[in-house]
């Protein structure tokens, strides 16, 4: 039998990536980390604060998001949106995605190629 450990390893490598994917898709719509976190939960993409605002950082200076600050609230806010860049990187992301899910189907149907 397989541990717990090795199997949540290797569940947590597959989200890696589609963390990307799914945020860069929910901020379509403007929204500030906490909030994101939130959808992204409702989702079935559990992640971790301390995943995802690194990330909100890095795929900022990658160009993939943009963002601004919201001061009208009583606590200021930074809002992240999904860049033209983003969008462009989204599109090739989910393109692949849907040929690794393609290739996965085959083998898994035992298709020969």
């Amino acid at each position: 039998m397989v541990s717990e450990e090795v199997l949540r390893t290797h569940l947590q490598e597959l989200r890696r990536g589609t963390v990307v994917v799914a945020s860069l898709v929910a901020l379509h719509r403007p929204d500030y980390g906490y909030a994101l976190l939130q959808r992204l939960a409702a989702h079935g993409f559990a992640v971790d604060a301390n995943t995802l605002y690194p990330l909100l950082r890095r795929l900022e200076d990658q160009g993939l998001l943009t963002s601004e600050w919201n001061t009208e609230e009583s606590r200021p806010r930074k809002f992240y949106r999904t860049s033209d860049d983003g969008e462009a990187v989204l599109n090739r992301l989910l393109d692949d995605m849907t040929a690794v899910r393609t290739s996965v189907t085959d083998l898994i149907e035992g298709a020969e190629r």
